[in-house]
């Protein structure tokens, strides 16, 4: 059968997404992604990942830095940091398009040894490259499985395998290299983010973080923010304050009880770094994202 991976990716996308336009598949850590219109801006902690886009263009931006990149090209994070993206290219006739692959650093560490890979110098935790024949030829393997469900549990571990071998041996390959380094600096801190993502309300304990990445408190300070561009404190705040939007508007939490449920003991003060994070209160953030979606209905 003579397809394209956006040929593939379009079908799946169109019969499968939900109402945010995120069409989860079988295979764990494997989505598509599909919007008719320029997006509002959408802030995220995501995981170490791939975006492939095969039609429209998009956005993010980390810290001061910007991407603008659009179809043939992918979008890598290697580290969880807070992004803000944007579709910025997309309508009914021609939708956007990506197909998004969560990284795993168990696979990379195992090819990382059969490869004898050494160690390389972190960098930039986002970029953005052309994609390469390999990995598009791939990922278009791994889309090609959903349509037989009967060869996919025997398969897809061997398919998964294999886009990360083109990825690690592609453009991106060094970013996505240090991921498997069982004790290097960007699996250390993974290990803190995780404890702060499963008890983001709770109080930061530094102290434990820290021991958990194997580094003395000062030391963990330095390398945490190297890899995610933030404080811990920092990191746990925008977690935080993201889970509370999400909850308010996927949801239909008050702006209280979200408050509260993100552990925020006063909402006036969440109030205020809401306000500072996302440029409005939580109540007038909130009506301003619904009347979008009203909109577009």
């Amino acid at each position: 059968m003579d397809e394209t991976l956006l040929t593939a990716v379009r079908r799946h996308a169109e019969f499968h997404s939900d109402a945010h336009g995120v069409a989860d598949t079988p295979i764990a850590g494997l989505a598509t992604i599909r919007a008719t219109q320029v997006s509002e801006l959408q802030y995220a902690i995501s995981r170490p990942l791939i975006a492939l886009v095969v039609q429209g263009s998009k956005r993010v931006m980390m810290g001061n830095r910007t991407f603008d990149f659009g179809a043939g090209d992918s979008l890598l994070i290697t580290a969880d940091v807070p992004t803000v993206s944007q579709i910025t290219q997309a309508d009914v006739s021609t939708p956007y398009y990506s197909l998004v692959f969560e990284l795993d650093p168990a696979v990379i560490e195992a090819l990382a040894l059969e490869m004898d890979i050494a160690r390389e110098a972190i960098g930039a935790p986002v970029r953005v490259e052309p994609t390469e024949n390999e990995v598009a030829n791939a990922a278009l393997r791994l889309m090609r499985l959903l349509d037989r469900p009967a060869a996919a549990p025997v398969l897809k571990a061997q398919l998964v395998r294999e886009m990360h071998f083109w990825l690690m041996t592609g453009r991106h390959g060094p970013a996505i290299r240090n991921l498997g380094m069982a004790e290097g600096t960007a699996h250390r801190v993974a290990r803190a983010v995780a404890i702060i993502r499963s008890d983001y309300a709770r109080p930061l304990r530094i102290e434990h973080l820290a021991e958990a990445a194997g580094m003395s408190p000062s030391t963990f300070h330095q390398h945490f923010r190297s890899v995610t561009t933030l404080s811990p404190l920092q990191f746990q705040k925008q977690l935080r304050l993201i889970e509370a939007r999400r909850m308010m508007l996927s949801d239909g939490a008050s702006a209280s009880n979200a408050a509260y449920a993100v552990g925020y003991e006063s909402v006036p003060q969440f109030t205020r770094e809401y306000g500072r994070m996302f440029g409005a209160s939580p109540v007038r953030d909130i009506k301003i994202a619904q009347a979008r979606v009203y909109a577009s209905a």
